[in-house]
């Protein structure tokens, strides 16, 4: 993937994002509230808890923990292969902040990487994750899994949690994955977009902070050098997409909730947060309520590197 991002934000390193990672989540850790396993949104990426359950057991469906392993050998899935975005990111070398951290590996090292998990591309992917105590990991690794041509993926709505819930028994240990032989040979960037890009263009998009509010304000939370803004962004934070449940408001309500920030459909939009987790999640969610054209601003932290025309909204 031809990234030329820099980063202009400075964070300390991968624990102490990791550390944040954890605290920025919907600031709920106990049991849901919907215990029927149920989902009041709709879309071809998301799968309730109870239509989860039902394919438990299925050959042609493989379960993705992604909560990674620390919260995985408390117990998961049988038979889930466990990983996480950093896993399935170039966060291997250099630290949060360097120029080309934190971004989709190019396809033959990501082909690498899937290979070893076992994703295979003929069967129905469901990624694990816990909106209640994170950043919409499991919706960053179904967007990446998309860049790599797997089109049958899904995210539960809830996450784990909500199959918990259910009576669904996550106990089992860790799994070996089975290495597949899938092969990535392009990446599908379509719901990805780059700094030059938004740069050139950038009075033709909608831009969504999808951070805290503080974050969005000028707050430096997590090391950053410097807090900021892009000009004309406005803030819908990725938590206010879920109920009290965890579970993910209905289609209506969210759609309405980016209509009143000014954000409707025909319009081009951009999301971005700290480094793509969010911004990941929360483009997912437009795309399927309908917004046709949106896109991730991957490695975000690095927006006050911008060079943005003077006509741009501030």
């Amino acid at each position: 993937m031809k990234q030329q991002w820099k980063q202009a934000v400075a964070v300390v390193g991968i624990t102490v994002l990791m550390s944040a990672m954890m605290l920025g989540g919907c600031g709920k850790t106990t049991k849901t509230e919907k215990t029927d396993g149920t989902s009041d949104f709709k879309g071809e990426f998301l799968i309730s808890a109870k239509e989860a359950k039902e394919k438990l057991g299925d050959k042609n469906v493989l379960f993705l923990d992604g909560r990674g392993e620390p919260s995985a050998k408390k117990g998961t899935i049988e038979g889930a292969p466990v990983t996480d975005w950093t896993s399935l990111s170039t966060c291997q070398e250099g630290k949060a902040g360097d120029e080309n951290w934190g971004l989709v590996p190019e396809p033959a090292d990501l082909t690498n990487r899937l290979q070893a998990l076992g994703i295979d591309k003929e069967k129905e992917i469901i990624v694990l994750g816990e909106p209640e105590n994170g950043w919409g990991e499991d919706g960053r690794i179904l967007w990446e899994l998309r860049q790599a041509g797997c089109e049958n993926v899904k995210i539960v709505d809830g996450g784990l949690t909500a199959m918990k819930d259910i009576g669904v028994e996550a106990k089992a240990p860790v799994a070996e994955p089975q290495k597949s032989d899938i092969v990535v040979t392009k990446l599908d960037q379509s719901h990805d977009i780059m700094t030059e890009e938004l740069q050139k263009n950038y009075d033709d998009y909608k831009i969504v902070d999808t951070r805290t509010p503080k974050e969005y304000e000028g707050a430096v939370l997590y090391d950053e050098a410097q807090g900021g803004r892009l000009p004309g962004a406005v803030n819908l934070p990725y938590t206010e997409l879920f109920q009290s449940d965890g579970t993910l408001k209905d289609n209506k309500t969210i759609t309405k909730m980016f209509e009143e920030k000014g954000i409707h459909k025909e319009d081009k939009v951009v999301t971005y947060c700290t480094g793509g987790i969010r911004s990941a999640y929360v483009q997912l969610v437009l795309e399927m309520c309908g917004y046709e054209h949106t896109y991730s601003y991957g490695q975000s932290v690095s927006y006050t590197h911008l060079t943005l025309p003077t006509t741009s909204r501030v």
